[in-house]
């Protein structure tokens, strides 16, 4: 979901001239049209003032060519960041890397959700490397039909994406680079990040959620309560699973590990999310020692166009604050 707003977020700033000046458009020929019914008199005073307004607002309106219209997801990711492939043993995890101009020592990584990819944080990539932060997104392996990393969704489980973002701490601890790592998670990503953050403790400086995916271990009990039931491979929201995933989710004890993690928290989340019950937000929020839960109004399992940059802005200051 938020891939796809993500994308069409960028093109429509690309494309912001040739938008706005098409709908003044359309909106005086709806005009002129329904005045046509009353009276082809009155019709001709309202296309000549019609088309005034958009002959000014083309004339407002930024130049384009063409190609803006053809720009690719791919070409939107070339011009935020690099490409950065993490080998770790007989896996490969892909990922871009966003680079500040003058950088802070600070690095953020940042985990997608169920069958996102690292494509879902090019926003809040270009953002914090605009403040001095080196940002990571990477593709879980076998977390989505479209990952660039190694792996088959069939063979990925709440584990093998705990291990995949252990590595990626891993691989930065050891360039020597960062004084500080910080995480970032969406969904089931920040549940990821979340019992990343318990293991490693005190080497994680500070730990963000969009409305965390808590609720995975519960709702895989309630879909199978004798694991062994699941099928061998099954569709899941358009991605292949194995029933080594469901037996897998239903041993983690989510808030009784959460909690090892005593750094600070933010957890941002919607009131009216659809997925992720706000209430696996609250319990977490009173499991942490130190964590602070922001209410989302009117917001589901996504971002809506208003509420995006206000998440990333409250996200970047609670890392600037640490």
């Amino acid at each position: 979901m938020k891939k796809a707003l993500l994308f069409a977020t960028v093109l429509a700033f690309a494309l912001t001239g040739t938008v706005f000046a098409d709908e003044e458009a359309a909106v005086a020929e709806g005009e002129v049209t329904t005045e046509a019914a009353a009276a082809e008199e009155e019709v001709t005073t309202e296309a000549a003032v019609a088309e005034e307004e958009v002959a000014a607002e083309e004339t407002e309106a930024p130049a384009t060519d063409e190609s803006a219209d053809e720009v690719t997801e791919e070409e939107v990711e070339e011009m935020a960041g690099e490409e950065l492939i993490i080998e770790s043993g007989d896996k490969s995890i892909y990922g871009v890397i966003y680079k500040p101009e003058e950088a802070n020592g600070t690095l953020i990584i940042m985990s997608h959700g169920y069958n996102g990819t690292h494509n879902d944080w090019v926003q809040e990539g270009t953002t914090f490397a605009g403040k001095g932060y080196t940002a990571y997104a990477y593709d879980f392996c076998g977390g989505s039909v479209n990952s660039q990393s190694s792996g088959k969704s069939t063979e990925m489980t709440i584990n093998t994406e705990k291990q995949d973002l252990l590595d990626v701490v891993d691989y930065f601890k050891s360039s020597g680079e960062f004084e500080k790592i910080f995480l970032l998670g969406g969904s089931q990503g920040g549940f990821v990040s979340s019992l990343v953050a318990a293991e490693l403790k005190d080497e994680i400086g500070a730990l963000a959620m969009y409305f965390p995916a808590l609720c995975v271990p519960d709702d895989w009990k309630n879909n199978y309560p004798d694991p062994s039931e699941a099928p061998d491979t099954f569709d899941f929201w358009g991605m292949d699973l194995s029933r080594e995933f469901v037996e897998d989710v239903q041993q983690i004890d989510m808030y009784g590990t959460i909690g090892d993690y005593k750094g600070d928290v933010l957890i941002i989340h919607g009131d009216e999310d659809p997925i992720v019950p706000y209430e696996y937000s609250e319990r977490a929020a009173e499991t942490y020692e130190h964590a602070e839960l922001i209410k989302m109004e009117g917001e589901g399992h996504g971002w809506s166009p208003e509420a995006w940059p206000k998440a990333i802005e409250m996200v970047l200051e609670f890392f600037e604050a640490h």
